[in-house]
């Protein structure tokens, strides 16, 4: 599990290894997110920003508007959460990346997402 703190915003994962979308060629891990606003203002996620390394440090960006195809606003104390896939060609990757942010004055952030592994359950962490 990872969890940062930028600005009152925390952000969660866990991951899972999906054996049955998996084959020798890739292999499909889901990673669970919760973002919380912690913080005393409404913030709106707006766009995300992934970098996935895999074993054989091939590196891929992945940036777009919102997640999953939303773009929360979060009051203090509210959380959002989703899950979503990403598939690897090696057994073991990382994950780590940003959300940009935007208060309900219009100031941007960049909400930090520690790495995380995604690795099969029986490989060593």
């Amino acid at each position: 599990m990872s969890e940062t703190v930028t600005r009152g915003i925390r952000i969660s994962v866990e991951t899972e290894f999906l054996d049955d979308e998996s084959n020798e060629q890739q292999y499909v891990f889901s990673y669970h997110i919760t973002i919380t606003n912690e913080g005393n203002e409404v913030v709106q996620l707006m766009s995300r920003h992934w970098i996935i390394t895999d074993a054989n440090n091939h590196v891929e960006e992945v940036k777009g508007p919102g997640v999953v195809g939303y773009q929360p606003i979060l009051k203090p104390g509210e959380s959002f959460d989703y899950t979503s896939y990403c598939p690897l060609k090696t057994p073991i990757g990382t994950m780590h990346g940003t959300f940009q942010m935007t208060t309900d004055k219009g100031e941007l952030f960049d909400a930090h997402i520690s790495p995380f592994r995604l690795n099969l359950p029986h490989m060593v962490h």
